[in-house]
């Protein structure tokens, strides 16, 4: 018997040493701040073509009249947002749109003609009562939840290579997840008493015009928002639930800080027994030692977003305060990138056999 998956990979690899195999991409949402970043990433590729930028803002228009920094680069017509046909051309499709749009949009057509990331919430929470319930949605494609995988490769690598619809995770669960999935891993901290602070820039909440984002309302002031209510919340809960082989409830708040992108979590939590930062660091180099997109920083530095901006890597630190028993860990991320676009396209070449940082090799921006 011959595996035909494997035949397929090596198959792949050949045709793209060769410069002849070519992953033809759709972008639906490809107008919005993440969507954007997925076009700026795969036009550096020379084995990905975009044959579809979706926007329904945008029908109609030039992709470079959208985006100048595009001209001579996207010059195509924007289409309408349309999953369906979108996958009579593309071998993948990202879907960077609101939640609730893919949910009403695909189907098992759909995915027999074309893979699908999503990087809405709609296929992120397998309990459809709980998505429902936080996001205030009816859920129109409940029977495809259960076959959607988690897209945190760090966490379901192989699941991610075998799945064709992938819930890309949010940014704020990303950074969030990947700073305390080895302590409640390894039964280090006290489950009851996880505390999640997190910033984040104002691409974080859209494209769309807000009053809320403008220059005037976000600069030179930092503000809290969804205390206790956050739609994220669900989400993290739910990951590190899996983690630690038990449910968890945390406090997650989320504050807007005038910068443009970057995310920068502190968490807290108390440890069960006396522990050192060596015992604490053992712990996640075990579980991140080997990753290509985590950094575990020295002892005695602390994560900082414009150390990652432009990148998709993420930097963890940690730091044991002895006088409470607690632990602080400090993560940050580019919100667009590996907290969107950049996790999305590290999934992409997961599932097409690639080199899982291909096209990633990004070094972050120094100023």
């Amino acid at each position: 018997m011959y595996n035909y998956e494997i035949i397929k990979v090596i198959i792949t690899k050949r045709e793209r040493k060769r410069g002849v195999f070519m992953i033809k991409v759709g972008i639906v949402g490809a107008t919005g701040y993440a969507g954007a970043e997925l076009v700026r990433l795969l036009l550096q590729r020379d084995d990905v073509k975009i044959v579809g930028f979706g926007s329904k803002s945008f029908a109609g228009e030039s992709y470079s009249k959208v985006f100048r920094i595009m001209y001579k680069y996207a010059d195509d017509i924007c289409e309408n947002d349309n999953v369906s046909e979108l996958s009579k051309k593309a071998d993948i499709i990202f879907t960077a749109t609101p939640q609730g749009f893919l949910a009403e949009n695909i189907n098992d057509e759909v995915l027999a003609d074309s893979k699908v990331i999503d990087l809405s919430a709609d296929f992120r929470i397998k309990d459809v009562d709980v998505y429902e319930k936080w996001y205030k949605l009816e859920h129109k494609s409940k029977n495809l939840i259960k076959e959607a995988v988690y897209g945190l490769p760090e966490l379901y690598r192989e699941d991610i290579k075998k799945a064709r619809l992938i819930a890309n995770p949010g940014c704020y669960p990303t950074c969030s997840i990947l700073s305390l999935y080895p302590l409640l891993k390894h039964k280090l901290i006290d489950e009851n008493s996880i505390i999640i602070d997190a910033k984040s820039g104002t691409s974080g909440a859209g494209r769309s015009a807000k009053v809320d984002n403008l220059f005037c309302e976000v600069n030179e002031n930092m503000k809290a928002y969804g205390i206790g209510s956050h739609r994220h919340t669900p989400e993290i809960e739910a990951q590190l639930s899996k983690a630690a082989g038990e449910d968890i409830v945390i406090s997650f708040t989320p504050h807007l800080v005038p910068i443009m992108r970057g995310i920068l979590v502190t968490a807290y939590a108390s440890f069960k027994e006396d522990i050192d930062w060596e015992d604490v660091n053992n712990v996640y180099e075990k579980e991140y030692g080997k990753e290509k997109f985590i950094r575990l920083l020295r002892k005695n530095e602390n994560a900082e977003p414009r150390f990652v901006r432009g990148s998709n890597l993420v930097d963890i630190a940690y730091v044991i305060d002895k006088r409470t028993k607690r632990i602080i860990i400090t993560a940050a991320i580019d919100n667009l990138i590996k907290g969107a676009a950049g996790q999305a396209i590290q999934n992409m070449n997961l599932m097409f056999g690639l080199e899982e940082e291909c096209g990633l090799k990004n070094l972050p921006i120094s100023i």
